[in-house]
């Protein structure tokens, strides 16, 4: 990658990135845990590559993206940098095949995205699986009930490493108000023997990292209004 100074149109992504990591160190000193245990995923999603340049220049290394179409070109872009892209929105199952170019796939949802994902990797694929734990209609994920079940079914699949649960909160203006959605996955990543936990987002991410997020996805306190 090339040493050239970003724009300076992007400068604010630095300062930025500062705000979210003192954050992250407050938030994790809080709950007694180590800062360095929770990774900060950059949600890039309608941010050009340029903007993803900056930011890895400026020290992020993770990034998230809900589209594939999108992502796929920006991926291709820097894949002789640092960045490792997670897929973090909805996944069909014609696209498991193309979702195979990312670091990690945060969004398995079913047992049949498992499935076709399994069928067409030649080397174990990071997964996790998305939680519904809200219950909300307007969002996937599976339902709390089954996730064992699922788990148990995803975990005999060889070309899979399923490492961990991902939930999306409900939008409120309190973030108090969802720390129970978070501590909830927490408890389900305990029964089913999971570590990672992808929750939290810019609104959220202090509560969910002191109910035990090892990974936040953060977009708009990172890259700014889009």
């Amino acid at each position: 990658m090339s040493n050239r100074k970003p724009e300076h149109s992007w400068q604010h992504i630095s300062e930025n990135l500062d705000w979210v990591r003192r954050k992250v160190t407050y938030h994790a000193e809080r709950a007694d845990r180590d800062p360095e245990t929770v990774k900060i995923i950059a949600v890039s999603k309608t941010i050009p590559v340029a903007g993803i340049q900056a930011a890895i220049s400026f020290g992020q290394q993770q990034f998230g993206e809900n589209r594939m179409q999108d992502a796929l070109p920006k991926i291709t872009a820097l894949k002789e940098t640092s960045a490792e892209f997670h897929m973090v929105g909805h996944l069909q199952t014609n696209k498991a095949k193309l979702a195979l170019t990312f670091d990690m796939i945060e969004s398995v949802d079913s047992v049949r995205i498992a499935e076709a994902l399994n069928r067409h990797a030649v080397s174990p694929m990071e997964i996790l699986l998305e939680v519904n734990v809200s219950g909300e209609k307007s969002k996937f994920g599976i339902q709390p009930e089954k996730l064992l079940s699922i788990a148990k079914k995803v975990r005999m699949f060889p070309n899979l490493n399923l490492t961990g649960l991902m939930t999306v909160a409900p939008l409120v203006a309190d973030p108090e108000e969802v720390r129970p959605v978070f501590h909830s996955l927490r408890t389900l990543g305990d029964t089913c023997g999971l570590d990672i936990l992808s929750m939290g987002m810019t609104n959220d991410f202090g509560v969910a990292i002191e109910e035990g997020a090892t990974i936040i996805r953060i977009g708009r306190a990172i890259f700014g209004q889009r």
